[in-house]
């Protein structure tokens, strides 16, 4: 049982309903698309802060120690930003949850349900609400697991990356392959459904210890397996400092292995970086490769959400002291743009070619508002290049279009609409 947690009084719902009309008419005045219906919505809840940036993350993460994490007023900050997005939601349904970061479990268990608590006040949450903590495996966050379950989190995302001690010093990460392995135990028995989280292709990994790494993470049998790629994104220490990395021909080979090894075990590939045991999909993660709306708040957030004549995105203040700030005066986004009827096809398919069985011919139209003939040209040419499989209802990415992803998803790039 958690402690219960006094909710300091916030900016009263109400507050956010009476916004100026003209704000909410903007989104709902005539346009160039024409959506039937709008996609499920998700909610994702940014906590930026870590014990230590890691050389190979490009995402808004800030290094702080525990004791200096404006913890509550950081909350308060996450309420009012949602409260002042509420118009533009106001009667959908919350599919999923995901607390990404940055490093959530370094946030306790009693913020973690105030601040599930004072979603739930706020928006409608399906009955089954997949609620998912990203947590890293140290022994400090791994104490925490079972409160975090009781504070109404359903799913952890942990975040291995290796079981090899020196492969997790090359990567900046702050556990060891034991408490890796003690971290994904304690999941497995506090939740019902994980992700593990691995990387392949790191600085001075070989064939025989990618091995090791998958074998290890199977033998744990985790009902979900992430398993990424390791690219030198800019503005990174690796960018800045590139490490000796396998090449490409010895990264497909170990793509190769990662897919059988997981088949042999049960997990079945359902996205490119994705395997699954039936039933433990991320519903979050299908949301965003299905092309649903979610609505992004906290530090750096994005959102994308669809109105009856446009889509649109948005962008939450990156650093974390000013985002509280704004936030604290319902005045979050830094940056708003409606997608145009050109980016569209790209952008879908950016999304549903990342899913083994595809997307159907119906779920386009409906999800951009716009008709087939809008990525004609682009399917026509996938397919003669063997990248894509099709039928009159559904197309999907062939073995050679998984392989060569990029290739296929800029077929789309410039396609009229």
């Amino acid at each position: 049982m958690t402690v219960p947690v006094k909710v300091p009084v916030t900016i009263p719902v109400v507050s956010a309903i009476q916004q100026p009309l003209a704000d909410i008419q903007h989104y709902l005045r005539p346009g160039t698309l024409q959506l039937t219906a709008l996609p499920p919505l998700s909610l994702y809840v940014h906590l930026p802060w870590c014990l230590k940036k890691c050389p190979y993350c490009d995402f808004n993460s800030h290094e702080v120690s525990t004791g200096e994490m404006p913890e509550q007023r950081y909350l308060d900050a996450l309420i009012a930003d949602l409260e002042a997005a509420l118009p533009l939601i106001w009667g959908r349904t919350i599919h999923t949850v995901f607390i990404g970061g940055g490093t959530p479990s370094l946030f306790s268990p009693q913020a973690i349900e105030r601040l599930l608590s004072d979603i739930r006040a706020r928006l409608k949450l399906s009955a089954q609400c997949e609620i998912t903590l990203e947590a890293n495996p140290g022994t400090f966050e791994k104490d925490r697991f079972r409160a975090y379950r009781s504070a109404g989190v359903t799913r952890l995302s942990i975040g291995v990356q290796s079981f090899n001690d020196e492969h997790l010093k090359a990567l900046g990460r702050v556990h060891d392959r034991a408490q890796a392995i003690a971290a994904l135990e304690e999941a497995a028995h506090a939740f019902d459904t994980f992700n593990l989280d691995l990387m392949y292709a790191l600085p001075g990994q070989t064939m025989a210890q990618l091995k090791q790494d998958v074998d290890q993470a199977l033998a744990l049998a985790p009902p979900h397996l992430s398993i990424y790629h390791l690219t030198i994104e800019p503005n990174t220490y690796f960018a800045k400092y590139p490490p000796v990395i396998p090449e490409d021909d010895t990264a497909y080979a170990m793509l190769d292995l990662i897919t059988e090894r997981t088949a042999l075990a049960g997990l079945a590939r359902y996205e490119v970086s994705a395997y699954a045991r039936t039933a433990h999909h991320s519903r979050h993660n299908l949301n965003y490769w299905q092309f649903g709306d979610y609505l992004g708040i906290g530090a750096g957030a994005h959102s994308k959400l669809s109105f009856a004549h446009r889509i649109m995105r948005q962008v939450r203040f990156r650093d974390p002291k000013l985002y509280m700030e704004k936030a604290l005066l319902g005045q979050a986004i830094a940056q708003e743009t409606e997608v145009g009827r050109s980016d569209l096809p790209f952008e879908f398919m950016l999304n549903a070619l990342r899913l083994r069985q595809g997307f159907s011919l119906a779920e386009f139209s409906e999800r951009t508002g716009l008709a087939i003939t809008a990525i004609q040209a682009g399917l026509q040419e996938a397919e003669t290049k063997g990248l894509i499989e099709r039928d009159f209802q559904r197309v999907w990415p062939t073995e050679r279009g998984f392989d060569f992803l990029s290739d296929l998803q800029t077929l789309f790039l410039n396609d009229p609409a």
